[in-house]
């Protein structure tokens, strides 16, 4: 067991997390200060959280390692930079949670020490005279997928570890109209049908207000920022966004609408509770999941929202949708992360190969060779 563990407190909407020594039953301050500044500047309770156990592991690591913050700062370069590699492997060996069967990705390792890198430069900018070393930087310039030329911060320490390619899962439309069909009742029927035509994330659709985000004319819904849903739905990124459903989906709404008329009355939430004690409350993100995995023993499909997003972007690219349209429907702040969603196949690359050479048949003049 880590000697450090995460806890939670919630204050009214917003919850708030701080680390403790399980050796003293301390509550270690700058941490929780960090933290607590996360969530004083918006972050999702699920962001503020990641960092938590990010700072936990490293906090076990260097109790084990018997470093404070200090020594790390004492260090010299080349040796503060071995000492963050090997954290790196420490969590690869699945020390963080003390099962070497099931070790983590080498992209979640990077991500915990980006956590990690982002709470000394919080420290940094409480108290500027401390300064890791291997946070030299320098600005550089990078081009875009689109030829867009940017300049990004370069930091001298280069030994995060090489991320494996991953495997995007997509879901096919067939598979959704199997899932629709298997559904126990509308409310889940709905909840599929809005994330593979929006294209929301699963926060942003559990915080929609059926009496303010729906335009019942134009038949759009949109989402924006609260931070005070009580299923704790929140817009990433404090945006506003609108999408366009389809006329049969749009109906199916209004039938929803009127199924559960008597549970609706009482709240101001699109999806809710619809049986037992807890009827009429707004529904959670687990309870999203638990039902995607009900449907998976049943169909054996498998299913989340975000393969939901990424069908909602691969048909809409599929559409004629340039990708700058599209980033901004999926509400990305870069256009990489849009292309992640989109899904090429190679019998698709071969026909626009085909396609082109049917256009330009005289390349170089090979003819003339």
């Amino acid at each position: 067991m880590n000697p450090y563990i995460v806890r939670e407190v919630q204050d009214g909407k917003k919850t708030y997390y701080y680390l403790r020594c399980m050796e003293t039953y301390s509550i270690e301050p700058l941490p929780t200060k960090y933290l607590n500044h996360k969530v004083s500047t918006g972050q999702s309770p699920n962001t503020v959280k990641e960092s938590a156990l990010a700072l936990s592991y490293y906090y076990s690591y260097l109790w084990e390692k018997e470093m404070e913050l200090s020594d790390v700062y004492a260090l010299p370069y080349d040796t503060q930079s071995k000492h963050f590699v090997d954290f790196l492997y420490w969590l690869k060996l699945g020390n963080h949670n003390g099962n070497a069967k099931k070790t983590p990705r080498n992209s979640t390792c990077n991500t915990y020490l980006r956590d990690v890198f982002g709470f000394y430069r919080f420290l940094e900018s409480l108290e500027p005279e401390n300064h890791l070393k291997v946070f030299v930087s320098r600005l550089v310039s990078v081009t875009n997928s689109i030829g867009v030329a940017h300049k990004e911060i370069q930091y001298s320490f280069q030994g995060f570890l090489k991320e494996e390619e991953h495997k995007r899962k997509f879901i096919s439309r067939e598979d959704i109209e199997t899932l629709l069909l298997s559904c126990t009742n509308c409310r889940d029927q709905l909840l599929l049908l809005l994330l593979a035509e929006t294209g929301f994330r699963i926060g942003e659709l559990l915080g929609v207000n059926y009496t303010r985000d729906i335009d019942y004319s134009s038949h759009t819904i949109q989402v924006r920022f609260r931070d005070d849903n009580e299923n704790r739905a929140r817009a990433k990124y404090a945006e506003y966004r609108r999408a366009k459903i389809s006329p049969d989906t749009f109906d199916f709404l209004l039938y929803y609408l009127s199924e559960y008329r008597n549970l609706l009355k009482d709240t101001e939430y699109l999806f809710i509770v619809i049986d037992g004690d807890s009827a009429g409350n707004p529904l959670s993100a687990n309870t999203v999941y638990s039902m995607l995995k009900r449907l998976e023993k049943k169909t054996g499909i498998k299913a989340t929202p975000h393969m939901l997003r990424r069908y909602f972007a691969t048909q809409r690219r599929n559409g004629g949708w340039d990708i700058l349209l599209l980033s901004k429907a999926l509400g990305h702040k870069h256009i990489k992360t849009t292309e992640q969603y989109i899904k090429v196949e190679d019998s698709e690359l071969e026909q626009a190969t085909d396609k082109f050479y049917e256009e330009n048949k005289s390349l170089f003049m090979v003819e003339q060779l």
